[in-house]
């Protein structure tokens, strides 16, 4: 598949993604506190397909790992605002089931999943493990706001959520700056802004500062 459509595909799901940063800042910034809105993790659901994409088309496991992980979060998230149940039966058929028979595919075929994703001669073993540890970062956000809002019973965005998303946003423009992925160094870059304002406001509403 042509490098063109990697790289669509990519700048889709990136778009995606920074989309609903931002329109979880605004709503953020115009509630004074921060939102979890409904459009956040449909917008994320969506990018998190695409971006699934992209990174088996990349042979990039980094991406590819992290991306199976939070689906199904995302997903959660829908559930338990009462959304997920109101989109039509296929739809909801297709993106429960999907992202599952890929993984089945990846473990049916695993010795090609493995050359295709580690063995690439032109990226370094401590470069994987470098983007693997900034993905697993940015990853665990997702696992810590999930048992953070099961523990309250409602989707939440906590100010411990956003530190933690700054600190792998980081970490992720470093590995995509030395492999020249401006997919992702435009995508992860745009986002950096509204995490620090959410930390802020995150800040200011445990404190009652106006």
């Amino acid at each position: 598949m042509s490098s063109g459509i990697e790289y669509a595909v990519g700048a889709v799901a990136q778009l995606l993604f920074s989309a609903r940063v931002l329109v979880q800042w605004i709503a953020s910034e115009k509630a004074h506190r921060i939102i979890s809105p409904v459009i956040f993790w449909q917008l994320s659901m969506m990018a998190s397909f695409l971006l699934c994409i992209y990174g088996w088309l990349r042979f990039d496991f980094a991406i590819v790992a992290g991306q199976l992980v939070l689906y199904y979060i995302y997903i959660w998230n829908l559930n338990i605002k009462g959304v997920w149940k109101t989109m039509p039966r296929f739809l909801r058929i297709a993106f429960l089931y999907i992202p599952l028979a890929a993984a089945l595919w990846c473990l049916i075929d695993w010795d090609h999943t493995f050359e295709h994703l580690f063995m690439q001669d032109d990226i370094p073993a401590w470069l994987i493990v470098f983007g693997l540890v900034g993905q697993s970062i940015f990853t665990f956000r997702f696992i810590y706001q999930w048992l953070y809002s099961r523990s309250r019973g409602e989707s939440l965005l906590p100010v411990t959520f956003w530190v933690i998303s700054l600190t792998g946003s980081v970490l992720i423009i470093t590995y995509a700056v030395i492999r020249v992925d401006y997919i992702y160094i435009v995508g992860q870059g745009a986002g950096l802004i509204a995490y620090i304002r959410n930390i802020m406001i995150g800040v200011r509403q445990r404190t009652g500062i106006n």
